[in-house]
């Protein structure tokens, strides 16, 4: 069976290190665990891994978070994978840092990149994983906090959540939606 991972985030050295950029950074620390790296193409760079049988796609898509349904769509007809075989890796500023949430749908949440996504497939049902990044900002101060860099203490407890986000997404693959919600949900 194959699947697509999409972590959403936003292309350039600029927007590397922001918490609206965790999707990418979760993708990436998947990849560099299971070795294998991120190619360019059409719409996003793909990686590519195999989890107990299982075809992983990784994608990241280069259209930008408000345009990233083109980049979804695109690769989901392009490996003919079904919408409960995608799950997209994405920022939530109402749950706390490092928190992780998933569901099998659900509706964006005022998140431009669910909402394109959700617009292109004609579906808000699709599997996907949030990274609660906090909502520490004054108000009209939201979009300033999420293109906002981590904290220190944000940083020094990255590595144990990305491992917790990958450990989620092969969880994912393995055994589904359902018992990996139990899993995970909360952790």
């Amino acid at each position: 069976m194959k699947y697509l991972v999409v972590g959403l985030g936003n292309i350039g050295a600029e927007y590397a290190e922001t918490r609206h950029n965790i999707g990418f950074k979760v993708l990436d620390a998947l990849a560099a665990a299971s070795d294998t790296s991120f190619l360019s193409g059409r719409y996003g760079s793909t990686a590519t891994l195999r989890h107990r049988g299982h075809i992983v796609t990784l994608l990241k898509p280069s259209t930008y978070m408000n345009l990233s349904g083109k980049a979804v769509r695109y690769w989901m007809q392009e490996l003919k994978i079904e919408r409960q075989n995608v799950l997209v890796v994405v920022d939530d500023i109402a749950l706390p840092f490092g928190e992780l949430r998933m569901r099998s749908k659900g509706g964006a949440g005022g998140h431009n990149g669910l909402k394109n996504i959700a617009e292109l497939l004609g579906s808000e049902d699709y599997p996907r994983m949030r990274f609660g990044i906090g909502g520490d900002f004054s108000r009209g101060h939201q979009v300033d906090y999420v293109l906002g860099e981590w904290s220190a203490e944000e940083r020094e407890k990255m590595p144990e959540r990305l491992k917790l986000f990958g450990d989620a997404i092969l969880s994912f693959v393995a055994v589904g939606m359902e018992r990996t919600m139990n899993l995970f949900n909360k952790k």
